[in-house]
């Protein structure tokens, strides 16, 4: 129960907050960017909430931890690469002119390492409680 609980916290982060905070004139609204732009950033919410159902649905309809955990993982490492190689194409983490840390990461970087380490913490522990097969 509490590795499902993990997953779906995991999945909150990216399926459920990240939208609530991009669904504005500041990303997906925004008149500056180009409509291709917002494009990308459209079809990026629509397809992190997708996985999002998805690795919900493994979790609490198959019980498949692992699956739903490597996707959450895939999901939030994908934002980590972006921020750790956003020199290389001029992309920041941070929104506009704010920026907030916690645990000296930017918060979204830091929500990202929260959301991974839940996932692997909810295969950890579904591991323990798996008995092993007998012969």
């Amino acid at each position: 129960m509490i590795a499902r609980i993990l997953i779906t916290l995991g999945v909150m982060i990216f399926a459920v907050v990240v939208p609530a905070l991009e669904i504005n004139s500041s990303h997906v609204f925004n008149s500056e960017w180009p409509p291709h732009a917002r494009f990308h950033e459209v079809w990026q919410l629509t397809t992190n909430c997708g996985v999002g159902v998805l690795c919900l649905w493994l979790a609490w309809a198959k019980n498949n931890i692992k699956l739903a955990s490597t996707l959450v993982i895939i999901v939030m490492g994908g934002a980590l690469l972006s921020h750790g190689i956003e020199n290389l194409y001029g992309g920041s983490i941070v929104s506009g002119n704010i920026s907030k840390t916690f645990l000296g990461l930017e918060l979204a970087a830091a929500a990202a390492c929260i959301a991974i380490l839940m996932a692997i913490s909810a295969v950890l522990l579904e591991g323990k409680h798996k008995s092993p097969a007998k012969s």
